[in-house]
């Protein structure tokens, strides 16, 4: 079984709501930068996009690495690693840009609004 806690973010507000099977197999096999229709967790008329998330042992999804698999890359400052001296580089750890069964937390944000709020949606449902 499958179980996603989805982060959605809708401008300076976010709404945290956990999803399993069968609402979760929407996102299997998705990547950072896809969209996905509301329909999928209960808010219709909505639609939202992939910006990230972490893996189960809480390594960040990497946009730039394909698939699903675990890699070690040596970073400067920036995406997952941020620097106290300048030039300053280290190895970490990050999982690919893919959502599997490995993916505990996923993060969205809207990009088309529906006709009802989306806090009233996600909490009926």
């Amino acid at each position: 079984m499958v179980e996603y806690k989805l982060v959605i973010s809708e401008r300076e507000k976010s709404i945290a709501r956990t999803v399993g099977d069968p609402q979760a197999a929407g996102f299997l096999g998705k990547r950072i930068g896809e969209t996905i229709g509301g329909e999928v967790i209960g808010a219709s008329g909505y639609t939202f996009r992939i910006t990230g998330g972490t893996d189960k042992s809480g390594f960040p999804l990497r946009p730039d690495v394909p698939g699903a698999r675990q890699t070690r890359l040596f970073v400067g400052d920036g995406f997952g690693f941020h620097a106290p001296r300048a030039g300053m580089r280290r190895r970490r750890t990050f999982r690919g840009n893919t959502v599997s069964e490995d993916t505990v937390q996923i993060n969205l944000i809207v990009e088309q609004k529906g006709g009802k709020p989306l806090a009233e949606l996600l909490a009926t449902s």
